[in-house]
């Protein structure tokens, strides 16, 4: 169990994601409006969700969304679109269900946190604690809830992401905000030094 990372939000509480044999249902929302749900205490098991994006990122499509993106003049051309959507995450197929829900102490696949800043660097620290590693920012300013904080991290990569367009306008996390996603060894190794490091004002 986690002992210091459930504190370090301050809203909220940090989203477990956790691929399921339960049956899920098929859910009006979009992924990133489902994990900020969650991130204020309602739970989640899921087989399929709104967004065609997250659809195709989470293997539940292959309806290649880079026409979307193009069309809403996110690229200067369709080729940039298409490597735009070429350098995402993605599961190639999905077959069980998703569990989302705060963090309550159980295992996980993957935890979402939200962040201000200088809290995210304070995760960062402790991750670079065990052997100075650094944490690369990997992000094209789309889909960062569902690849970059959610296949990234089912990768074992520690992600920090600074948002894209539709999660923040459709999920409102704050403008203050980063988000971050980590697989749970990770987590688990960042939990025991994170209150072992020194605080960033003491």
């Amino acid at each position: 169990m986690l002992r210091n990372i459930p504190h370090i939000m301050s809203k909220g509480r940090p989203v477990t994601v956790i691929f399921s044999d339960e049956n899920g249902d098929e859910s009006p929302h979009l992924y990133c409006e489902l994990i900020q749900k969650a991130r204020f205490g309602e739970s989640f098991i899921i087989r399929n969700q709104r967004c065609p994006v997250g659809a195709f990122v989470l293997g539940d499509s292959d309806a290649n969304p880079s026409d979307y993106y193009y069309n809403s003049s996110r690229y200067r051309n369709r080729k940039a679109a298409e490597s735009a959507v070429s350098s995402l995450s993605r599961l190639s197929k999905r077959e069980k269900s998703i569990k989302i829900a705060p963090y309550s102490g159980e295992d996980f696949d993957v935890l979402i946190l939200f962040l201000t800043p200088e809290r995210a660097m304070r995760l960062i620290q402790a991750y670079a604690y065990w052997n100075g590693n650094h944490v690369e920012l990997k992000s094209g300013g789309i889909a960062s809830i569902c690849s970059d904080c959610t296949v990234s991290p089912l990768q074992g990569k520690f992600v920090l992401s600074p948002g894209c367009k539709g999660s923040r306008k459709h999920s409102m996390y704050g403008d203050d905000e980063v988000i971050m996603g980590i697989p749970q060894d990770i987590a688990r190794r960042i939990d025991i030094v994170l209150d072992k490091i020194p605080e960033t004002r003491k």
